[in-house]
């Protein structure tokens, strides 16, 4: 089984799959995603590599916003808080979700040379870390798996 991000698939239908994802989902939930939200998601969701808010800050401004810093932290809060885009920790970066509107234990496959970002399906590993923590009387409420390597396009590079 492939991680989305490194996989080939349908980008454009990936694209706006999620954003009819997240629009239903806000309105199940009477939440907003408003038009700085929707772009961010948009933005974040045309590559599946990591950005950080001042990169996607950039990007509003190309597209002639005037946005000052909070109005992409806003956003991306709103976004993180909805399961919509996910915080890369240790590239202190986001990514969009490739599993928007589903219940999920993230894990990240963070490649060192081109920096794509692979959400793998993390459910069995979130497992294994529930059930090693309850054997230690511990309760686990968030499991987030990232993982740093080598994507298959920058394996075949280097070879």
């Amino acid at each position: 089984m492939n991680a989305k991000g490194f996989e080939t698939h349908d980008h454009a239908h990936c694209i706006a799959s999620s954003l009819e994802v997240a629009e239903n989902v806000c309105r199940q939930n009477g939440a907003q995603l408003t038009p700085i939200r929707r772009r961010v998601l948009e933005i974040l969701l045309q590559k599946h590599s990591a950005m950080g808010a001042y990169e996607v800050l950039d990007h509003l401004r190309e597209d002639g916003k005037s946005a000052q810093p909070p109005v992409a932290y806003r956003a991306l809060d709103f976004l993180v808080s909805h399961g919509f885009v996910h915080r890369i920790e240790r590239l202190n970066a986001f990514v969009a979700c490739a599993h928007p509107g589903e219940q999920h234990a993230p894990c990240f496959l963070i490649c060192r040379d081109c920096s794509t970002v692979a959400e793998a399906p993390g459910k069995p590993v979130a497992d294994v870390v529930s059930q090693s923590a309850l054997q230690l009387g511990f309760v686990v409420e968030k499991v987030s798996i990232e993982a740093e390597g080598l994507c298959p396009t920058c394996q075949e590079a280097q070879v």
